[in-house]
């Protein structure tokens, strides 16, 4: 690690805390004047580290800066090596992972915004962003896959985020089938997952899943029409216990360990213990109008599995569902 990335550690494990120079240098076994430069470096990145005489260096206990340095540091030893691009705000990080698969990138690599311009959803909807907000991040992964398995990928991320989550903030979000994650009733994370297929022998190139998690907004920061469907996992508070570089790096981790179950599909289990439509009255919305079910079953295949009015059931691979409330309306999800 570099000088650099110890300093940031040591400042993170204690936030709130000063280390003078000499302790730093001491603890570190390097010289003053590199930790000197170390703090200078990671004040141009947009650290606040607190400095004055007699006192050394702090990190305030409500720092949150996106970098790769962070991301790094909370990274087991294993996946540090991996490529990691960090940017303060970018127009799209699934646009950045498309153009390093087109530049011949090596696989895995993440790349990562506090902030998109450009972000978008399914069916082209736009991904709102929160500057100090958000999380946004896109993989990209070269998995041996058929064309029809790529589906999975974006299952598996789900799973992964939820662990990641549940890992780093203790808290339990709901899988709506089938990108999205729910908190408290309101979406805090989506994914929306693009591949690039060889048509000649059917194989997946790459696949770039993209995950946009809320992370730290109030409510008021939601526009008008988005307050009563979109939410985050923490509402704007001051002081929280994690940083989006620890829920970053731990997304990171657990997306390349589902990605090694994704033969056994192992996940798929975790995934349905945790949705949020099973057992629930739905409306199943195409083309031709919109129909209710009852969803019963995510099958082998990631596919939700519906029982229509009149018994018949059937498997929808694509397409948007509304869950039925117990008033007798309908609330969007």
């Amino acid at each position: 690690m570099s000088v650099k990335s110890d300093v940031l550690t040591m400042l993170e494990k204690q936030r709130g805390s000063y280390f003078s120079g000499e302790q730093l240098a001491e603890q570190l076994h390097v010289s003053r004047a590199a930790v000197w430069k170390a703090v200078g470096a990671l004040k141009k990145e947009g650290y606040e580290i607190l400095a004055g005489p007699n006192r050394g260096y702090c990190l305030p206990e409500d720092s949150d800066i996106l970098s790769e340095e962070g991301i790094r540091n909370y990274l087991p030893e294993e996946c540090r090596s991996m490529h990691i691009e960090v940017y303060r705000e970018t127009t799209s990080t699934n646009t950045i992972a498309k153009q390093a698969a087109n530049e011949g990138v090596a696989a895995p690599a993440v790349y990562v915004a506090g902030m998109q311009t450009a972000g978008r959803g399914r069916r082209g909807r736009s991904f709102l962003s929160v500057p100090g907000g958000n999380i946004c991040m896109s993989f990209l992964l070269r998995p041996a896959l058929a064309a029809g398995d790529a589906v999975f990928i974006t299952t598996a991320a789900c799973v992964a985020v939820h662990r990641a989550i549940r890992k780093v903030t203790g808290i339990i979000c709901d899988i709506k089938w089938v990108n999205d994650l729910y908190y408290q009733g309101k979406k805090v994370c989506g994914i929306l997952t693009e591949a690039v297929t060889d048509c000649e022998t059917g194989v997946v190139d790459c696949v770039i899943p993209g995950i946009g998690v809320n992370f730290n907004i109030a409510p008021e920061q939601f526009p008008e029409e988005l307050r009563e469907v979109a939410g985050a996992l923490y509402a704007g508070d001051k002081r929280i216990p994690v940083t989006r570089s620890q829920l970053a790096a731990e997304i990171v981790t657990q997306m390349l360990l589902v990605m090694g179950e994704l033969a056994q599909r192992s996940f798929l289990k975790e995934y349905k213990k945790h949705s949020m439509l099973l057992g629930k009255q739905i409306w199943i919305y195409s083309g031709t109008g919109r129909a209710e079910a009852l969803a019963v079953d995510i099958d082998e295949n990631g596919g939700l599995v519906v029982e229509l009015a009149d018994g018949a059931r059937r498997v929808l691979s694509t397409g948007e569902v509304t869950v039925r409330v117990a008033a007798g309306g309908t609330a969007d999800v």
